[in-house]
This record gives structure tokens, C-alpha cells and sequence, in this order.
């Protein structure tokens, strides 16, 4: 759906709206299309206005050149799409269920586009029921490139109509209700926070804080907003983090086969290495 601004007070020319291309395709790899410049401007212009900034060309000014410049963040921060839900494509938490059973020791998941959180308390809860009191020995690392997004992913605060999509078991296991003026809210549990660590990380950085091996990773959704040089890049880097067995979960919208030989389909968006266990020479 398209973005509107709520006034035209300001102008973004052409060339301000490729230099907003540029540097965010630089800074977070983001492949921005040309039909989001209503978008671009919606959001953008918000940041303009706080800054008390009336060009465009002014604060892109601010940003170009300045690599460590604290404005980076809100730039990318307003640039950054957040759509998640609890159990979005729920064919993948059986599939991850039945694998992480199957394991022996320790199970590490990376979760590389946490958003606002509900994707990574998705899989420790998928972890919780799967592996009872071996989950002790679980952990989900959870990262996102949008600090305000990361922000409201640990606090796992969610208005209570998010939570009554979930099954009453999960809820009462899960959560913990608010009352009196937090009524409407509900927050995951302690046990189930213990589970994840989130980070700040982008895939584009030249180190990734994050340490495997993973039984699995979950990037989904994340992939169709870069070029695919740069899919591509992420993918290879994905490699030699993973378990020689483990799994790389996709988005619905997303295939990785045509983009590198490092991993082959196993299942519907579940690829495995093309060098693990039954892959075919």
C-alpha cells in the first residue's frame, strides 16, 4: 500500500531521491525500487522535520560522506520494512521441529532478520515444545539491522490481539497477561526470553559478531530487498556457518537455487549444503 505524506511541504527532486537509492543500497544492501518514492518521502521527510531540516539535498548532505555520522540509523531505521508475524509460514516450524530432535547436544539457531521479535519467539517456542528439558541447551541468536525494530523485539511486549491468534496452550505457557493499566499487552516469559540474544547486525558489514556452527538459519523475506550480487555474497557467507546437516529456511517469495551452488533444495523454501549429508555430486 502506497505511503501518503501528510503534507507537501517539502520537495524531493529526482536526484535526491537516487542519492536515497545510493546510500541506502551502500549502507544496508537494500535494492530500493522506483516506485517507492512516496515511500521514501513519507518516512523520510518525518526525520527532516524533526532535524528542522527544509531540503531534502540537506539532510542527504548530513549522511553522504559522513560514515559515522549517529543519523545512519534513523536513515536506515525509516527505510526498513517490518512486516512479521507470530508463525508466518508455518510449514517451516514442523520441519524445524523434527530436525532439531533429531540432534544430539546443543542446538544454535540464527535468526538474521529478527524484525520485531515475533519471528525468534516463534522458534524458541517451536524449540521449547520440541526438545522438553533439553532446550536448557538451546540458543537462538537473533539480529536485524533496525535498532528500533531490535528495541521492541526484546522488550517482547505485544498488544493482546496478537497473542489470541496464538493457541491457548502457547499463550498460557508463553506469555504473561498484563493488568490494570498494561491490560491490553502481554510479554513472553522469562523462560522463553532466556532463550534468545539480540544484536544489532548488518549482512553487508565486513564481520558478522555472530559465531557458528548453526543447525539452522532462518532468513526469510529479507533476500527479495537486494540485488542479486549481493543475495548471492550473503548466501556464500551463509555456508560455512552451518551445521554439515543443517538448514537454511526462505521466504515463500525467495529462491536461492539459480544464485549459488552452496546449497540445494531439500523442501518447500528449506535448502541444505550442497556438500552435506545426502547431497548428490
Amino acid at each position: 500500500m502506497t505511503e501518503v505524506a501528510e503534507s507537501r511541504d517539502l520537495k524531493l527532486t529526482h536526484e535526491d531521491f537516487e542519492r536515497v537509492r545510493r546510500l541506502i543500497h551502500e549502507r544496508a544492501g537494500i535494492a530500493l525500487a522506483l516506485h517507492k518514492k512516496e515511500m521514501v518521502y513519507s518516512r523520510l521527510a518525518r526525520r527532516l522535520r524533526t532535524l528542522g531540516l527544509n531540503q531534502f539535498k540537506a539532510y542527504l548532505d548530513l549522511l553522504d560522506g559522513h560514515v559515522d555520522s549517529s543519523e545512519w540509523e534513523h536513515f536506515v531505521n525509516a527505510l526498513t520494512t517490518n512486516l512479521t508475524s507470530f508463525f508466518r509460514e508455518a510449514h517451516h516450524f514442523p520441519i524445524l521441529a523434527d530436525h532439531v530432535r533429531a540432534q544430539s547436544g546443543s542446538v544454535k539457531i540464527w535468526c538474521c532478520a529478527a524484525s520485531t521479535g515475533e519471528e525468534p519467539w516463534s522458534l524458541a517456542m517451536t524449540l521449547t515444545e520440541a526438545l522438553g528439558s533439553r532446550v536448557q541447551n538451546a540458543k537462538i541468536v537473533a539480529t536485524d539491522i533496525d535498532t528500533k525494530a531490535l528495541a521492541t523485539a526484546s522488550a517482547g511486549i505485544y498488544p493482546i490481539n496478537q497473542i489470541e491468534k496464538l493457541p491457548m496452550e502457547q499463550r498460557k505457557r508463553f506469555f504473561m497477561r498484563g493488568v490494570g493499566a498494561k491490560s491490553g499487552v502481554a510479554r513472553v516469559n522469562p523462560a522463553l526470553a532466556a532463550l534468545v540474544e539480540y544484536r544489532q547486525l548488518n549482512l553487508l558489514a565486513a564481520r558478522w559478531e555472530v559465531e557458528g556452527p548453526f543447525d539452522a538459519i532462518f532468513c526469510r523475506n529479507i533476500m527479495i530487498y537486494f540485488d542479486k550480487p549481493t543475495q548471492k555474497r550473503i548466501l556464500e557467507r551463509f555456508a560455512p556457518l552451518l551445521k554439515p546437516n543443517g538448514l537454511l529456511f526462505a521466504g515463500h517469495s525467495e529462491n536461492f537455487t539459480y544464485l549459488t551452488d552452496a546449497f540445494r533444495l531439500q523442501g518447500h523454501t528449506v535448502y541444505g549444503l550442497a556438500s552435506g549429508p545426502g547431497s548428490r555430486s
